[in-house]
């Protein structure tokens, strides 16, 4: 009765998180991710839990509907134009385990079309996606908020997942959203109008998301060549790297810690600046399988190898630009003070990357169970201004192909605007120019430069819009 009456305060404390998965990157990231906290709190592909220690159960609810047969259903939205991907996930071992109510395809496609998914084909299927989370969010006692996973590259999931996101928006404005978004990558493209997708989508992004988890293919596969010296890595090695990162985030809410955290504890700690949201995210220990005996892995380790680049999911170099924030998820057992000592210790040999005008800009928190197979681990995340090395890239491409309007007329024949275009241009290249604002910006400089306040910003977004529209790689540089 006692271990009765603990579980139930537990489930009254915890928030609950509502996935929503969309496209082909989308689910099939998704399906790792579900695989892996089911894992991690001990629940079959049948849905019912067969762990040992309560603990693991007590927040389950976070992720987790329990139905009355005592069945544990993720709460999770399952959205494709296409039905390939999600065909596979219900043939699959863990098909059983989602509602089928929650499981919404077309047969259509998007076509690798940002206009097909977020004006015509999407737009006719996003009013029955926002009834089945109007009916999750209304059996939730206390949401906390929604996590989109999507890539940008596309159409189905840059489109509808970025229409999702502003509808999301409009219908819970004071709930958290946070997206898991992998982004175009400069050498495995698969995708020619990826440019135009990208930009379109980083547009919504920057007005209607509040966290952005930045990450690429290619960084991923470079971890899996030099890191974890797998010959071939496959999707799904990639998608466990991604799955690794999402548990992380959320573990410290998922399970009881010493120091916990929230995503909106998260934002509030990470974001200095409204617009300013965009994270690189990593993960420590990454070893490959032969190296794994020979290797400890302490606390300091592990804090070091947080900030090493080579363990950055997205495909940009965290030694070229300043960190603004950071945090730290540890998992383990493992005591506060020597997580503090060595966050201190770091900050102090690398202080160059750490912008000097804000004070004490890592947080941590530290979680009591241990990662599936991993004694020690840490997740991390970055609010570093390196990210806008990806935005120029991209940025790049996109000027090059909308300067000779190539393959505009399958966007227009959408319904869309080319003044849609260049206003997500313009947006994208503020946001660029902001990070190299504040990248460059000193503790003196502050009576000067910040003392106008808003006055100085709407002159940065008014001004810079206009006169830099279409701002090509080579004025940053990149040719």
């Amino acid at each position: 009765r006692e271990k009765e009456k603990e579980r139930k305060k537990e489930t009254e404390t915890m928030r609950e998180i509502i996935n929503v998965q969309v496209g082909q990157c989308g689910n099939q990231v998704g399906s790792q991710f579900w695989k892996t906290i089911c894992g991690e709190h001990a629940i079959g592909h049948d849905g019912q839990w067969n762990g040992k220690t309560e603990e693991l159960l007590q927040r389950a609810n976070v992720y987790f509907t329990e139905s009355g047969k005592g069945r544990y259903v993720p709460r999770s939205v399952c959205v494709d134009l296409e039905c390939g991907v999600i065909d596979q996930l219900r043939m699959g071992p863990q098909g059983g385990m989602f509602n089928p109510a929650n499981i919404i395809t077309r047969e259509s496609g998007a076509g690798n079309s940002w206009a097909k998914g977020h004006y015509t084909e999407g737009a006719e299927v996003v009013d029955e996606i926002l009834e089945v989370v109007r009916k999750e969010a209304e059996n939730c006692d206390r949401l906390q908020g929604f996590q989109l996973l999507h890539s940008l590259g596309g159409g189905t999931g840059s489109g509808l997942g970025t229409l999702m996101l502003k509808k999301l928006r409009e219908e819970y404005p004071d709930r958290m959203l946070c997206t898991f978004s992998v982004l175009p990558s400069p050498k495995t493209s698969d995708t020619v109008v990826e440019p135009y997708n990208a930009i379109l989508s980083l547009h919504q992004l920057i007005e209607n998301a509040d966290q952005v988890m930045c990450m690429d293919n290619e960084a991923l596969y470079n971890i899996c060549h030099r890191t974890l010296k797998l010959a071939s890595p496959t999707y799904g090695d990639l998608n466990h790297l991604v799955a690794n990162v999402m548990s992380g985030v959320t573990c410290s809410f998922r399970f009881p810690g010493q120091l916990n955290s929230d995503l909106r504890k998260l934002a509030v700690n990470l974001i200095p600046f409204p617009r300013l949201h965009f994270y690189t995210t990593g993960f420590a220990p990454l070893t490959s399988r032969s190296n794994m005996a020979y290797r400890t892995h302490g606390v300091s380790e592990i804090t070091k190898l947080l900030f090493d680049p080579r363990t950055i999911m997205a495909q940009c170099d965290t030694r070229t630009g300043k960190y603004l924030t950071a945090a730290a998820i540890f998992r383990g057992k493992m005591s506060t003070d020597d997580v503090e000592t060595a966050m201190s210790a770091v900050q102090q040999v690398n202080s160059p990357q750490f912008v000097e005008w804000i004070p004490n800009n890592i947080k941590s928190s530290v979680c009591s169970v241990e990662h599936q197979g991993l004694k020690t681990s840490a997740t991390f995340l970055a609010n570093s201004t390196s990210i806008k090395e990806i935005f120029m890239r991209v940025g790049s491409d996109f000027s090059h192909m909308f300067r000779r309007k190539a393959f505009l007329h399958w966007y227009t024949n959408e319904g869309m605007d080319e003044m849609e275009f260049t206003e997500a241009e313009a947006n994208v290249n503020d946001l660029i120019m902001e990070y190299q604002q504040y990248e460059q910006a000193s503790v003196e400089e502050e009576g000067e430069s910040y003392a106008e306040g808003d006055t100085e910003q709407g002159d940065l977004q008014e001004g810079e819009s206009e006169a830099n529209t279409s701002l090509g790689g080579d004025e940053f540089g990149l040719e």
